[in-house]
């Protein structure tokens, strides 16, 4: 979709600080870890991808092998199974920040699939998909070997990059629409909360937004400069938000590749 001559901040260019003032007043928030719009009018929950491996052995944590690599003193996790668990490195949580497939071997895991499996829903009324999420799959509280958790903080790369075709899709003018990201001071190592750190671009450039070259996440928020429609993926959760149009979030909870659901509770 863009020119590959250009470099990343030819087509990201720094954006003030004050672009998320209007964020800050629907969200009522002072963007921390995100800024949480309401619906636009309407709004869905984008479920951060899981993987699962059907060769793993059964039983074993992430946790277990952990305290295994410290017992021994083995200086990277090993292959367990049919498993190199050298780039899957979770204990208890999701894995944090931006991720890509696990590799061959693996298949995506859908919520829907492991809540059937597990009686567990998405997550209890009142809360959103997070670290808590699903607990009756956990091995003493750690995530079997034989599932690759959802990202936390950041959406995965298949996942946002469905979701910026989608939004194209469903924007006026399509990729040339122009839009924002923002990034969490937390995603910036937390050393400066005034100054926010903003980036204008345009729709058919933002799967290059996921290669950030100074950040390991996809963006807190993206938003049409129209403010249209609204993302936000907070850095505590593994779900992210979409307000915006009807139609938008129709497409959204329709696609066959995304997982979206409605949470009647944080619309």
């Amino acid at each position: 979709m863009h020119q590959p001559s250009m470099s990343f901040s030819d087509r990201w260019s720094l954006a003030p600080s004050s672009a998320t003032d209007w964020l800050r007043e629907i969200a009522e928030d002072d963007g921390l870890t995100g800024f949480m719009p309401p619906p636009l009018p309407d709004a869905a929950w984008v479920l951060n991808a899981m993987y699962e491996h059907d060769r793993a052995p059964a039983g074993l944590s992430y946790d277990d092998v952990h305290r295994a690599m410290v017992a021994d003193g083995t200086a990277a996790m090993e292959i367990v199974g049919d498993i190199d668990l050298t780039a899957e490195t979770t204990v208890t949580g999701g894995r944090l920040g931006r991720a890509d497939h696990p590799g061959q071997g693996w298949r995506r895991l859908r919520w829907a699939e492991l809540v059937e499996r597990s009686g567990d829903p998405v997550a209890p009324e009142g809360r959103l998909p997070c670290f808590r999420s699903f607990p009756s799959v956990r091995i003493n509280g750690s995530w079997p070997v034989s599932i690759a958790p959802p990202t936390e903080g950041s959406l995965d790369r298949e996942s946002w990059n469905r979701l910026v075709r989608l939004l194209c899709a469903h924007s006026p003018a399509g990729a040339d629409t122009r839009c924002l990201a923002y990034y969490s001071p937390l995603m910036l190592g937390a050393h400066d909360f005034d100054n926010l750190h903003v980036q204008a671009g345009v729709l058919g450039d933002a799967e290059e937004l996921y290669d950030h070259p100074e950040i390991d996440f996809s963006p807190s928020n993206l938003w049409a400069e129209d403010r249209s429609w609204v993302v936000c993926t907070d850095y505590d959760l593994w779900a992210t938000k979409v307000a915006g149009p009807g139609f938008l979030i129709e497409a959204l909870l329709a696609d066959g590749e995304l997982e979206a659901v409605r949470l009647p509770w944080a619309c």
